[in-house]
């Protein structure tokens, strides 16, 4: 039995989709258990503010999705990389889009 070799770019594909799950997933997770703990049954006197937000809003929300925002920034910029897709042995398109032999 033969063994299929992967392509890379599918490899680097996977590795990156996963990658991006698992930021947005750390970023719900996390979004979820804060607000739902530190949002709901609370005494309405207890509220506190930070830059404008209730503290529940501003440390469960913004604050992990701004995180968030950052490290898939910085991980579009740093992590994720252009691939040669290679020659497609086409022949050159036109500028109206038609193919020219």
């Amino acid at each position: 039995m033969s063994e299929v070799k992967e392509h890379p770019l599918l490899k680097s594909t996977r590795r990156e989709a996963i990658a991006a799950f698992a930021i947005w997933f750390s970023a719900m997770t996390y979004t979820v258990g804060y607000c739902s703990l530190y949002g709901y049954h609370r005494d309405p006197n207890s509220l506190t503010y930070v830059l404008g937000f209730p503290d529940w809003v501003f440390w469960g929300l913004v604050v992990p999705w701004g995180t968030c925002t950052v490290v898939a920034t910085l991980f579009a910029f740093c992590f994720m990389k252009d691939e040669d897709l290679g020659d497609s042995g086409d022949s050159t398109m036109a500028p109206d889009g038609t193919p020219q032999s």
